[in-house]
């Protein structure tokens, strides 16, 4: 390894270090707490070192947000390698996000925090970009996965482009996100089973949509055995229940 190699190697290995001291703090004390002297100083760093990195706070933020991407679109792609109809197929990127969410709680109420507009807006602009690049294979997973549905005969997409179909169960999958992670929310309205709903709900869309087969999300048992025969092909060792 060179000189120029093992110094780009070293910068991100220390912005690695810092982005797991800010995600411990985080845990420890909770967002709002989050101080950049005190992250420095539990890498043993001077905050101006902390600086070179990430430029605000905001953009270590947008960094932090980021860094779980990979995690989840690996879970995407175990739904999208899976041999069953398109329609089984979209309504289990919902049940993968679940999953993404159980397994990691702290990611998503960040995300929830990063992407508002004060935290998002006051990001440098390359932040951005880089957050936006992460999360772009994940929209060209599931745009692929409507044009497929459209070329077996599946779908009409009704002159939506495939990115425009997604937003219906990407806006109802995030949705009830929001909702799990504001506390008290759903218990005010009785809402014991937001991710078992939100599958319906999915399922509904799609029907609307005429996404072949047609199926009624009212009917508990097979909703049932859709959402075990996913978990026994695809997530053999996770909780997706």
């Amino acid at each position: 390894m060179g000189t120029k190699e093992r110094r780009q190697r070293e910068i991100a290995d220390r912005e690695l270090l810092f982005l797991e001291a800010a995600r411990d703090l985080i845990r420890q004390d909770g967002l709002l707490n989050l101080a950049m002297a005190r992250i420095a100083d539990r890498c043993d760093y001077a905050v101006g070192t902390l600086y070179q990195h990430f430029c605000s706070k905001e953009d270590l933020l947008i960094a932090l947000a980021t860094i779980n991407e990979q995690n989840r679109l690996d879970l995407l792609r175990q739904v999208m390698a899976w041999d069953a109809p398109t329609r089984d197929r979209m309504a289990g990127l919902a049940v993968a996000d679940t999953v993404f969410v159980r397994r990691y709680p702290e990611h998503f109420r960040l995300v929830q925090f990063a992407y508002t507009e004060v935290i998002w807006g006051a990001a440098s602009a390359e932040r951005r970009r880089q957050s936006l690049e992460a999360g772009k294979p994940i929209g060209e997973l599931v745009a692929a996965l409507v044009t497929e549905a459209v070329e077996r005969g599946d779908l009409e997409a009704q002159g939506l482009k495939p990115n425009e179909v997604a937003m219906g169960p990407w806006s109802v999958t995030l949705g009830t996100h929001n909702l799990v992670h504001t506390e008290g929310v759903l218990e005010q309205y009785d809402i014991r089973d937001p991710y078992r709903l939100m599958l319906r709900h999915v399922h509904s869309m799609l029907n609307g949509l005429g996404w072949k087969p047609y199926f009624d999300p009212s009917d508990d048992a097979a909703l049932d055995r859709k959402i075990e025969q996913l978990c026994s092909e695809v997530f053999h060792d996770l909780d997706c229940g």
